[in-house]
């Protein structure tokens, strides 16, 4: 008889063990008062109380009668973030797997309109939708408005489970193993408002793909699920500890199946997240407070032991979840809603050229004979009242009256569209200014809002995405090689736009030049996302963001003239290294001398002013 390994010996932690981590109550209790509807966009419950309540608070702080540091947790748990500038917010408000619907997209117009100074909403590339510059008076009646169509901005902010992203093609797609969408919404009414997720450590980042293609890219989040079929039954392979910021991480298995149907997936779920929960040591340094901090720890084969300790628990016992999935799936036919075919479409009369493009770069075919997907190009994810409205028209008139947002290029999601229409929606879009070719391309770039609004921001992001997206145009890009390249820039090392995962990515830094200070940034090249999501390799370089168009250029010159044939960037980036990169910009990295001749050196993109370095303290790890 073989002898009995002793268990392994598990690392010591500074744990609340005895912490009281209990569950949501009763559905329809006071301790849990939320009502569930398979309506589309209805995914997080509204909760009126929740508005008075910040209301009330909201007045105290401005007649001076609670601190800022008394104030801060509450307003954050309500989707209400600082900015750099005094006295304005960001409201962050959730679209649980990026849906949307036309209400609701009229009323983003409506509130743009009201309350946001520069009257834009914003895509982020975690299907969020952001307003800013709000005074937080209009604040309090912003997010009012907002949830009249069900919006929610609840805990879009904070130590919480924050927005649930999700594959946009979810549903639509021959690659498909089954449609996560049900059970993402289950997951997404479970842990908002749960006791356990308020106060965690940090905040917690959830993704559910539909397919092997991973198109919700769940290795950079703190928990990712992809669908599996297990004789017969539908479940999820889970991961545990992605994440991008300044320690980058790959997530890693947690199982290789967990049930869908029987809730095994919510119960592993709150399993690591109790586990998460209980980490004191965590909490000395919330900068750097996540899920893959301990992961880096302890290791995964640990974390799995304790995920079955965690799992014989007598917590499990007071918890129903196949009940928590039958009743908070969402359930919603769209195929049921979808248009009829159109009696009169049009079609292109003389040069279709432009047309063409768009159909061929912008307009995926759904396995739903008839149907397809159309990807709408939002330059920097910025759209105007008047383009949310022009959108509520055409997914009324077109989609129907269903769209997602997308989880990597801040793009607009138009599904169930007829064929036979598509040239009717591109006509409509690029009345709106919204019918430009190459979604998910080179010249769709990426990048955070930056210095325009964000405490953590080093450098103007936006006003850098404006400066390359125009060099690219310049450059009439037709290989379709090089047009697969994506780029991504983040105001700061944070990676809000996904720069580690860039074929080119960049984040924001600074040159100190004798007294005066120079506008950088720091390169990362080759990149990948999705199933192959691969971190970028660092570039030893500081370029001057004035230099970086020109540095982009020279490097896609470069990838054009040496690769090999049917090579791809990344796989290029690989077998030559970055030294070889490095070098076709040496000149560019060097520094300048301040003078009347070089000023605009250190003047930022879309700025007037010289540039100095103003970060502040942000409040995603309050």
């Amino acid at each position: 008889m073989e002898p009995v390994s002793a268990p392994a010996k598990k690392t010591e932690l500074a744990e609340d063990l005895g912490k009281e981590q209990h569950g949501k109550g009763k559905v329809g209790s006071l301790k849990n008062p939320e009502t569930y509807e398979n309506v589309p966009g209805h995914v997080i419950p509204i909760l009126e109380g929740e508005f008075a309540d910040f209301d009330t608070e909201a007045g105290k702080f401005l007649a001076e009668q609670l601190t800022e540091e008394e104030f801060i947790g509450f307003r954050l748990k309500q989707g209400v973030y600082g900015q750099r500038q005094p006295d304005v917010q960001m409201i962050r408000v959730k679209l649980p797997y990026g849906g949307i619907t036309p209400e609701q997209m009229e009323a983003f117009a409506d509130v743009v309109e009201r309350y946001v100074p520069l009257n834009k909403g914003h895509i982020t590339t975690r299907q969020n939708i952001q307003l800013h510059h709000i005074p937080l008076d209009d604040a309090a009646k912003a997010i009012r408005e907002l949830g009249e169509v069900r919006l929610s901005s609840r805990e879009g902010c904070g130590n919480t489970v924050r927005n649930v992203t999700g594959d946009p093609y979810a549903g639509l797609l021959e690659d498909e193993i089954f449609d996560p969408t049900p059970y993402a919404g289950a997951y997404v009414r479970y842990f908002v408002r749960h006791p356990t997720t308020q106060l965690m450590p940090r905040k917690w980042k959830t993704a559910f793909s539909a397919s092997e293609a991973d198109r919700a890219i769940t290795p950079i989040h703190d928990l990712g699920f992809i669908p599996r079929i297990k004789d017969g039954e539908r479940g999820f392979k889970i991961t545990v500890g992605g994440g991008t910021s300044i320690m980058p991480r790959i997530a890693e298995t947690i199982t290789e199946f967990a049930e869908a149907d029987s809730g095994e997936y919510l119960k592993v779920s709150e399993a690591a997240l109790r586990i998460f929960d209980r980490q004191d040591w965590l909490r000395a340094n919330r900068a750097r407070a996540r899920i893959k901090v301990l992961i880096d720890k302890i290791g995964i084969e640990e974390f799995r032991e304790r995920i079955d300790e965690e799992l014989e628990g007598e917590w499990v016992l007071d918890r129903d979840f196949e009940g928590a999935v039958e009743r908070g799936r969402f359930v919603d036919d769209e195929e049921a809603g979808a248009p009829a075919v159109p009696a009169t479409p049009s079609s292109p009369n003389g040069d279709r050229s432009e047309f063409d493009g768009f159909l061929e770069r912008n307009v995926t075919p759904q396995r739903q004979p008839g149907f397809s997907a159309v990807e709408v190009k939002v330059i920097r994810g910025d759209l105007t009242p008047g383009q949310f409205r022009g959108l509520a028209s055409i997914m009324r008139d077109y989609s129907g009256g269903y769209a997602r947002t997308s989880a990597e290029h801040q793009n607009f999601v138009l599904r169930w569209v007829r064929d036979e229409s598509i040239y009717d929606v591109w006509t409509r879009l690029a009345d709106l200014g919204l019918g430009d070719p190459g979604a998910r391309e080179i010249t769709d770039v990426v990048s955070c809002p930056g210095t325009d609004s964000c405490k953590l921001g080093i450098t103007s992001s936006m006003g850098l995405n404006e400066a390359i997206q125009e060099r690219l145009e310049s450059m009439q890009i037709t290989d379709p090689l090089t047009r697969q390249i994506n780029i991504k820039m983040s105001g700061c090392p944070n990676g809000c736009s996904q720069h580690h995962i860039g074929s080119i990515g960049f984040y924001g830094a600074s040159l100190k030049l004798g007294d005066r200070t120079m506008p950088a940034y720091i390169p990362h090249l080759g990149g990948r996302s999705q199933a192959d999501t691969t971190f970028g390799k660092r570039l030893k370089a500081r370029i001057p963001a004035k230099r970086v168009p020109e540095a982009v250029e020279r490097w896609l010159r470069f990838y054009e003239s040496e690769r090999s044939d049917g090579e791809l960037f990344a796989d290029f980036v690989e077998r030559i290294g970055t030294e070889d990169f490095e070098k076709q910009i040496k000149d560019l990295t060097m520094p300048a001398e301040f003078s009347l001749d070089n000023v605009l050196q250190f003047v930022d993109w879309s700025r007037s002013e010289p540039y100095k370095v103003e970060r502040g303290e942000g409040e995603c790890a309050v």
